[in-house]
């Protein structure tokens, strides 16, 4: 009985410690689209040195889940929400490495003269905001419906990043002297569409860790 009540306690702080690093991942994201926005070079840059500290998290809980798996031995249920939340570890590092990219680019387009911020760049970024938020709260509350619904809205964001693909392209050839700075807007696009990707790859481990069903790839429509 006390072996089972110390596990459940390092079950929890494992769930604790994932939670500390969505938050990370997701404020990195959030400052990111909002130095792209802004042409914020400083906040950019806060942006691009912080995620070393997403990166060392996602170490130290790769370790912490090998020794659970080690050393506990854990089955069934257990043994998928660790399995899960390695999978989700690695999608949130990603988030961040995203967030750089974005970060990056608003580097750039800082030292460039301003253009008004792309109103579908802007709507793609508060659906992928929202998919992150609404996909760590699955996981918080432990909800596979809450989870099937951010499924359904990646192809929302695959939409508008094709949409900002088209209407920037038109642009860029009635208007030539804006070509590079398109160029950079279309990968922030791409990036906003990649970190979509991993909070549907992050909803699908909920559906996993609840339901026991791997849904991997199949997730999207």
């Amino acid at each position: 009985m006390e072996q089972r009540a110390h596990f459940t306690r390092k079950m929890d702080d494992l769930k604790v410690q994932v939670l500390r690093m969505s938050s990370m991942a997701e404020t990195a994201m959030r400052n990111a689209v909002k130095a792209l926005a802004e042409c914020n070079a400083e906040l950019a840059e806060d942006v691009i040195m912080n995620d070393i500290k997403i990166n060392e998290l996602e170490c130290e809980l790769d370790k912490y889940n090998i020794e659970l798996l080690a050393l506990d031995q854990p089955m069934a249920r257990d043994l998928r929400f660790i399995v899960g939340t390695m999978r989700m570890t690695s999608n949130l590092e990603r988030i961040g490495d995203e967030a750089v990219n974005l970060a990056h680019r608003a580097v750039f387009l800082s030292t460039r003269p301003p253009m008004p911020f792309n109103q579908l760049l802007e709507q793609m970024a508060g659906v992928t905001g929202e998919m992150v938020s609404l996909a760590v709260k699955s996981f918080a509350d432990e909800d596979p419906v809450l989870a099937a619904k951010v499924c359904g809205m990646d192809n929302d964001a695959d939409s508008l990043n094709l949409r900002i693909l088209k209407g920037l392209i038109e642009n860029m050839v009635s208007e030539t002297r804006i070509v590079e700075r398109g160029v950079h807007l279309i990968m922030a696009a791409s990036h906003l569409e990649r970190i979509a990707d991993q909070a549907t790859n992050i909803a699908e481990s909920v559906i996993f860790i609840s339901q026991g069903v791997n849904i991997k790839h199949q997730c999207r429509g």
